[in-house]
């Protein structure tokens, strides 16, 4: 038995008659009958009814007829995504992503995927503020943290962990915070875009958001992390900033305790556009790099 034969049989019980199935198929009504026919003896059973008006499906010709149509249909989608995976990608795509996390994790990985898929013109714009995907016009979004609208489809990519660091000048001068409260009364750096700035803390195992004040305020983490460096103050930044600060001892960490739980990163796209290939594959990507950037 082969799949042509299978095809064949299901044919001929779709069009209801050798003749018509013959049409179909672009064969004579005696190939069709023949092929049936051979069909039948292979599996030592009768498939089909022959009438003068139209041919009936045995009951164990409906048992092969069901098989063989979901066989089919899964062939059928096998070939259409080798044949969708083989195509080259083209068109626009049009991302926001967060500034600093841009700036640190993608722009490492964005020329590997532009020579994996060269026909993929890239338009990424690097914003900290929750854009609207579908009033802006972006295919997709990275965000951080909680997901207000219900009706993005969300992937998540990786988790992110805010912590509270300094360097080791500034806590050898000013001492190290032992509590919140103390941590309150230090010189703190602060990264947002309002003059309000909240600092989202644990405290007894219960979440604590601090409202901070300081010297010192950017929307830029990268510069939060290098006033640290000099000593300067205390951040609460991610360590997708302050990693290498903090492997190279340039930064310490303190307060581990008051940590907040890690933050989910996801790229985000509207339902409409859940489908779209170059969506799925440069969110993949973006994941996968992430990971390997990160073992």
């Amino acid at each position: 038995m082969n799949v042509e034969d299978l095809r064949l049989f299901v044919t001929t019980l779709d069009a209801g008659s050798f003749t018509a199935a013959a049409d179909t198929l672009g064969v004579t009504k005696q190939y069709v009958s023949r092929r049936v026919a051979a069909l039948e003896a292979l599996l030592g059973v009768r498939l089909l009814n022959r009438t003068t008006r139209r041919l009936q499906a045995t009951e164990l010709g409906l048992l092969l007829y069901d098989k063989a149509t979901t066989i089919l249909a899964d062939l059928r989608d096998a070939q259409e995504l080798v044949s969708a995976q083989g195509a080259s990608l083209r068109g626009t795509l049009r991302v926001s992503a967060p500034m600093t996390f841009a700036t640190l994790h993608l722009s490492q990985v964005l020329p590997l995927f532009m020579q994996q898929h060269p026909h993929i013109n890239l338009e990424i714009d690097l914003n900290d503020r929750a854009v609207d995907l579908l009033a802006d016009g972006y295919d997709m979004s990275i965000r951080i943290g909680t997901l207000e609208d219900s009706s993005l489809i969300a992937k998540r990519l990786t988790d992110m962990q805010t912590i509270l660091c300094a360097s080791p000048d500034y806590l050898k001068k000013h001492g190290t915070p032992a509590n919140l409260d103390e941590l309150q009364q230090h010189a703190c750096l602060l990264y947002g875009h309002s003059r309000h700035v909240e600092w989202r803390l644990r405290e007894a195992g219960k979440p604590r958001n601090l409202s901070m004040r300081g010297q010192l305020r950017a929307n830029n983490g990268e510069l939060i992390r290098d006033a640290a460096v000099e000593g300067m103050g205390i951040a609460y930044l991610p360590t997708f900033i302050v990693g290498q600060a903090l492997e190279s001892g340039a930064l310490l960490p303190i307060l581990e305790a008051h940590w907040p739980a890690p933050a989910a990163v996801y790229a985000v796209y509207p339902q409409h556009r859940q489908s779209a290939r170059a969506v799925q594959v440069f969110s993949d990507f973006i994941k996968q790099q992430i990971e390997h950037l990160s073992a």
